[in-house]
C-alpha cells in the first residue's frame, strides 16, 4: 500500500533527524553562533551548492532577506546560485569549477560568512569557493553528510549529517538551517 510506503519514509526521516539531534549538538551550537555573529556584526551570508543543494542555498538566502517566521528587518544574504548570466559566463570562460569562487572573489569580505551545501563535500566548485573565502578572510560553514568529504577540512566548521542518503541529508540540512534562522529572528533581528 502506498500510504504505508510513504509512512515508512517519514519514519526513516524522523530517525535520521533524531540521530542528528543526538549527535550534532556542539556542531549545531557552533554553526548557529557563526551565523549569529556575522549578522550581528553587519556581515553578509553567502550561500552556494549544486543541484538540490543549490535550491537549498537559494531557499535559505530568501528566508534571511524576506522573512522566516515573522516580519522583521531584511538581513543581508545572497545565493551564489541564481545569476544565470554570471554562472554561464564563468562556466564557459573559466570552467565550472570556478563558478562560485569567482563570485566569492568579487563579493565576499572578511566579516562575511560563506555557507556551503554539499552532501558529498567533494564537489570541486564548492571546494574552490571555500578556498576563495579563506583568501578573503571570511569564515566558511559547511553542511554535508557521509564523512564530510574534502570540504570538512576546507571549512572553518562543518555540520556533517549522519547519513549516506543525499535526500535525507538535504532534508536535515534544511531543518537545521530553518532552526538557526528562527533563532536569529528571535534573538537579534527584531
Amino acid at each position: 500500500m502506498m500510504s504505508e510506503q510513504i509512512a515508512r519514509r517519514l519514519r526513516e526521516l524522523a530517525a535520521t533527524a533524531v540521530e542528528a539531534a543526538d549527535r550534532l549538538g556542539p556542531d549545531l551550537e557552533r554553526a548557529a553562533s557563526m551565523v549569529r555573529d556575522v549578522v550581528r556584526n553587519g556581515g553578509t551570508l553567502f550561500f552556494c551548492g549544486n543541484g538540490g543543494s543549490a535550491a537549498d542555498a537559494q531557499h535559505l538566502a530568501t528566508e534571511y532577506v524576506v522573512r522566516y517566521m515573522k516580519n522583521r528587518r531584511a538581513l543581508p544574504a545572497v545565493a551564489l546560485t541564481t545569476d544565470t548570466s554570471l554562472l554561464t559566463a564563468a562556466g564557459n570562460d573559466l570552467g565550472f569549477d570556478e563558478i562560485f569562487a569567482r563570485q566569492v572573489d568579487a563579493l565576499v569580505r572578511e566579516r562575511d560568512l560563506l555557507i556551503i551545501h554539499s552532501t558529498s563535500g567533494n564537489s570541486p566548485n564548492v571546494l574552490r569557493a571555500a578556498e576563495a573565502a579563506r583568501r578573503q578572510g571570511a569564515a566558511v560553514l559547511a553542511f554535508s553528510s557521509r564523512d564530510g568529504g574534502a570540504l570538512r577540512a576546507a571549512a572553518d566548521h562543518s555540520v556533517v549529517v549522519p547519513t549516506d542518503r543525499t535526500d535525507r541529508a538535504q532534508e536535515i540540512h534544511l531543518c537545521i538551517e530553518h532552526a538557526i534562522c528562527e533563532l536569529i529572528e528571535t534573538e537579534i533581528a527584531s
